[in-house]
């Protein structure tokens, strides 16, 4: 009875929902309240379930689901609720993924840490790109197989019993109590895992985090289909154009990056900076044998990376991560070619991840010094010709820039470009992100398509059809939005030349930089230097809730990036930077404008903050 109460419920919320939870790759910002992210929207959903309540404004008035679609968002909050409830436990143990591999790397890589035995076991065969040694020997994970004829094979474990299954009915769980971890998989869908048994949900924490940095939350496409599914409603099946979707967006990348070589499209930007970083890990170890691997990394780069690249080193015994400043009083190049000098002495191998131009600080360096320093030929202490640098770009902020192409700035180094699908490239409608390198690069593509699909983190069918439509219009949504920024930033100098404004110069701007991003560091005042940070901050926030209360349909609380419409603020020390230690966060403004916004009202209601202050 319960069971169909449940069911019921689902049906009319599925018929009654917001178009956004479908659209948008993020919902209600204007109601966001990031700490309670995790928690606020079931614990909102539930309460309408208790009072039967499906009406539409009711639920359009949730707040936001997680922190980000990839992490969560309001269909996989529903999917993970509904299973939870159908098999009485608690939400947060069920966790659905887009990817079917990355919930059994997930656990694995969890035990890693705890040096706990593993037993994957399996009916049928295991999916195709599961590939055990490259598992076991690239990421470093310790496990067994087994193979069973059904469920009740298993026994008990001196371990974690991992139980994979293939199934149409990915939201249907036969439970027993020798299986700790359930992951039902569907390749059409992704899968979603089941946390067994209260002495497992010590790791529901860390096998979320996995789904937020190396992956996504099974898609709000798909989650819907495996809720219609659950709840006996039809699906529509949309036609499947995917070889002609995905020769368009490949087309296009090649187009905007002005290259020619195999570009790859994972469900998101981390998933396909997941990917290079195993690749270029499984080329070194293949290519350098007994050679560390040093990732390099800014301190204060786009928390994401930053905790992702730490996260791969903290897997693998010969990675590790070392910091290089790249901006304020630091200069890219001089750092890059410290550290380059210090991993040749090592006789290491050298891998450097950085933004162009810097986030947030919005600064370019100087290209022909980078292209010189990232070319010169280092030896070891030894004497031996050092292994030369793969420097691992990402283009998000400029995705227009020529970097690859034969006769561009980085055609002679080992370069990887890659971006964030959610920003330009799709204009905020999907995740998905790409990466492609130039002709120096194509063996390691190679080996990064591999983990890609071992991943199983390619781009979805819809990701691809969205892509398809976007991606042809991007460079001029980027030139629109460009307008508007620098518009919208000289205005702030006019009205309040106090302020201290991040952002690319004229001369940066005819070079082709034309991000739509700045920071903003506000004048302060005070006797002491805890007095003036603590009140630009108090500062910020003023702005912020300014913006967003007096232009909610635009203004928005958020890290968004080259969406279709509208204007998104943010702190990134408290957004972008949230993993970043404390020393290197950034307590200013990042202001994102779009191609399609108000820009009149915008700079009305910043003269109105200046005059209150």
């Amino acid at each position: 009875m319960q069971d169909n109460k449940t069911l019921n419920y689902i049906k009319s919320v599925l018929e009654n929902m917001p178009s956004d939870w479908l659209n948008l790759t993020t919902h209600r910002l204007d109601i966001y309240v990031e700490k309670l992210a995790k928690t606020q929207f079931l614990e909102q959903f539930e309460n309408l379930y208790k009072n039967n309540n499906t009406d539409f404004n009711a639920l359009n008035e949730l707040p936001t689901a997680y922190d980000y679609i990839r992490l969560g968002h309001p269909l996989s909050s529903v999917l993970e609720w509904t299973i939870a409830k159908l098999n009485n436990t608690k939400a947060e143990n069920i966790i659905s993924f887009s990817s079917q591999t990355v919930p059994v790397l997930a656990v694995l890589r969890k035990n890693l840490f705890l040096n706990k035995k593993t037993q994957v076991a399996y009916t049928n065969e295991l999916p195709s790109f599961f590939d055990t040694e490259t598992v076991k020997n690239v990421y470093g994970y310790n496990f067994e197989l087994k193979k069973v004829d059904s469920i009740e094979e298993i026994s008990k474990f001196d371990g974690s019993v991992v139980f994979i299954s293939n199934q149409d009915g990915i939201c249907n769980f036969n439970l027993t109590s020798n299986v700790d971890f359930f992951i039902n998989t569907k390749p059409q869908l992704g899968s979603i895992l089941f946390v067994n048994g209260e002495q497992n949900e010590k790791s529901v924490s860390e096998i979320q985090h996995v789904r937020r940095r190396e992956t996504i939350a099974m898609t709000p496409a798909n989650c819907l289909i495996a809720l219609q599914a659950l709840t006996e409603q039809s699906t529509e099946a949309s036609p499947n154009n995917l070889d002609a979707n995905k020769a368009t967006v490949l087309n296009s990348i090649n187009t905007v990056t002005n290259t020619t070589t195999k570009a790859l499209v994972g469900s998101s930007g981390l998933s396909i900076q997941y990917a290079i970083l195993m690749g270029l890990v499984d080329n070194a170890i293949q290519n350098h044998k007994g050679k560390d691997i040093k990732i390099v990394v800014p301190p204060n780069c786009y928390g994401g990376t930053n905790d992702q690249a730490r996260r791969v080193a903290a897997c693998i015994d010969n990675v590790e991560v070392i910091d290089f400043a790249v901006d304020g009083d630091n200069d890219m190049v001089e750092s890059i070619d410290a550290v380059l000098t210090e991993i040749a002495k090592a006789d290491a191998v050298p891998y450097i991840i950085a933004e162009i131009p810097t986030n947030p600080r919005v600064e370019v360096p100087n290209l022909n010094n980078l292209r010189d320093v990232l070319s010169k030929k280092r030896v070891t202490a030894n004497g031996d010709i050092a292994v030369d640098p793969v420097f691992i770009l990402d283009q998000t902020f400029c995705p227009n820039v020529h970097f690859l192409g034969d006769t561009d700035i980085l055609s002679t180094v080992r370069t990887i470009s890659f971006a964030s699908g959610s920003k330009f490239p799709s204009g905020g409608k999907c995740t998905a992100g790409y990466c492609v390198g130039n002709k120096k690069s194509g063996e390691l593509i190679d080996k990064i398509e591999k983990h890609l699909l071992l991943c199983d983190n390619e781009a979805t069918n819809l990701q691809y059809e969205i892509l398809a439509k976007q991606m042809p219009s991007m460079n001029q949504r980027v030139t629109d939005a460009y307008k508007n920024t620098r518009a919208f930033v000289n205005y702030i100098k006019e009205v309040l030349p106090a302020a201290k404004i991040n952002f690319v110069s004229e001369e940066l701007a005819q070079q082709g930089f034309t991000p739509s991003v700045f920071s903003l560091d506000l004048p302060t005042k005070g006797n002491t230097d805890e007095e003036r940070e603590t009140y630009k901050r108090a500062l910020n926030l003023k702005l912020i809730n300014l913006m967003i209360t007096e232009i909610p349909n635009e203004s928005k609380y958020c890290v968004s990036y080259g969406q279709l419409k509208g204007c998104y603020w943010t702190i990134p020390a408290t957004s972008t930077q949230g993993t970043t230690k404390e020393g290197d966060k950034d307590y200013i403004a990042r202001v994102a404008l779009s191609p399609n916004m108000d820009l009149e009202l915008h700079k009305k209601v910043f003269l109105d903050f200046v005059k209150s202050i």
